[in-house]
């Protein structure tokens, strides 16, 4: 039988992950909202 807690203790996250998280937290992200408020902004502009 599989001892949950025993393998939670050997477990270590892939540098990959750790890189992940790294470069999204430090990265300025453009999310949907975002993009639709640019859209905005530049049709005002083809407006005028």
């Amino acid at each position: 039988m599989i001892d949950f807690e025993e393998e939670l203790k050997k477990f270590h996250p892939s540098l990959e992950v750790e890189d992940a998280e790294t470069y999204i937290h430090n990265t300025d992200v453009i999310d949907v909202v975002d993009l639709m408020i640019q859209l905005a902004e530049a049709s005002r502009i083809y407006e005028e």
